[in-house]
């Protein structure tokens, strides 16, 4: 297609190993799931449900693609919960009935064939929905920024309604009942997110949670909620479903915002890591890793996840270039690393590096106007026929 930058390529030179790339196809076991590799899709949001929750063929087409282009594992988009008002966009995926997840099983029965593991990541949007007019969050606090046009939103967000008590163990509870039913949809395991400005990243955030109970006030205490759903997952669903926390400094609605200094950061990291989650995600907006995964005082935010709590680290932001994310993991930064965008344009990835093929680079129209998989599917389309 004329004038798109999605036709500029490059070649990877150093497709097979080396001082270049070999980190990136090191074995790698957490939780007792082995990895062929450390390359990961992270999750997005595509919004391609028929508005009933249920993944689709075309979604069920989309995940196996990465598992027949040489993912090791494959994170859902984020995984509307069994909890009032928690979902994010009127075609968001669900778990909280056996509908959703039967069609969830297709899904997962096509990725295990293709050779790749796959997480379902669970969410809960709080404040953040793109289609929701009644909202609930930690506190009365306006969103910042607008509604995002291609998740369906037009607008500025509705003023939340502050949780009860009630309304957060019915949160965590819903986070246990559709880990039970990914279980049972033949997913991996399960990745809490607590990142990005959704619901529990709203309570780790301090101007958006400005509650006085057990659940407010220290970044530790802020954090509690998302130790607390972890340790209701382990509950329901024992030792054997891999269950993981995505992290974050930066939001979908304030990309500037970082933790405030490192007494912070360990904070949040500790209390997390206290309930035992398998492996830690933390995630940025926009910039490469090196560059936004670092605290004010330039640290690097995954070798001080490492450092602290001793868990496995996945790192995801600007890591399309594969000597970049070699270079993240060799460093020190992350035991894995996972892809979004780079996944998006290229589904075989790993496959294109390793051979040395050219890689697609991203381009907006992959999620413009809106970011569903058919739009995407239909840029490529059109990309590969230009």
């Amino acid at each position: 297609m004329a004038g798109q930058s999605a036709t500029s390529e490059r070649t990877v030179s150093d497709p097979t190993g080396g001082p270049g790339i070999a980190a990136l196809w090191r074995p790698f076991t957490f939780g007792g799931h082995g990895l062929h590799s450390r390359v990961v899709v992270a999750p997005m949001s595509r919004v391609s449900t028929g508005g009933d929750g249920v993944p689709t063929s075309a979604m069920c087409d989309y995940y196996r693609a990465f598992a027949r282009g040489g993912f090791g594992l494959v994170v859902t988009e984020g995984t509307y919960t069994a909890s009032r008002l928690s979902q994010a966009y009127t075609d968001q995926p669900g778990l909280l009935t056996e509908s959703q997840a039967d069609g969830w099983r297709r899904v997962t029965d096509a990725v295990h064939e293709d050779g790749a593991l796959i997480v379902a990541q669970l969410m809960h949007g709080g404040a953040l929905s793109q289609s929701l007019t009644d909202t609930l969050a930690p506190s009365v606090v306006q969103p910042r920024g607008k509604k995002m046009p291609e998740y369906g939103g037009s607008g500025s967000y509705p003023l939340p309604t502050a949780m009860t008590d009630a309304d957060v163990a019915e949160a965590i509870a819903g986070f246990a009942t559709s880990a039970r039913l990914a279980a049972a949809a033949g997913f991996d395991g399960v990745e809490v997110h607590a990142a990005n400005g959704y619901l529990l990243d709203q309570f780790i955030t301090d101007y958006t949670n400005l509650r006085e109970d057990r659940y407010g006030g220290s970044p530790g205490d802020r954090a509690r909620v998302v130790a607390e759903a972890v340790t209701a997952i382990r509950a329901a669903t024992g030792a054997d479903l891999l269950v993981g926390v995505r992290l974050s400094q930066a939001k979908v609605n304030d990309a500037r915002h970082r933790w405030q200094d490192r007494a912070e950061a360990a904070a949040v990291l500790q209390t997390v890591a206290g309930a035992r989650p398998d492996y830690l995600h933390l995630a940025s907006e926009g910039k490469p890793w090196t560059d936004s995964g670092v605290l004010p005082d330039h640290t690097p935010l995954g070798r001080l996840a490492r450092e602290l709590t001793g868990l496995p680290v996945m790192v995801n932001g600007g890591l399309d270039d594969p000597a970049l994310a070699a270079q993240v993991l060799d460093d020190g930064h992350a035991d894995l690393v996972s892809l979004a965008r780079g996944a998006l344009a290229n589904p075989d990835w790993p496959y294109r590096v390793r051979a040395g093929d050219a890689l697609r680079s991203f381009h907006p129209g992959m999620i413009t106007p809106v970011a569903t998989v058919a739009n995407t599917q239909h840029f490529l389309a059109n990309l590969d026929r230009a």
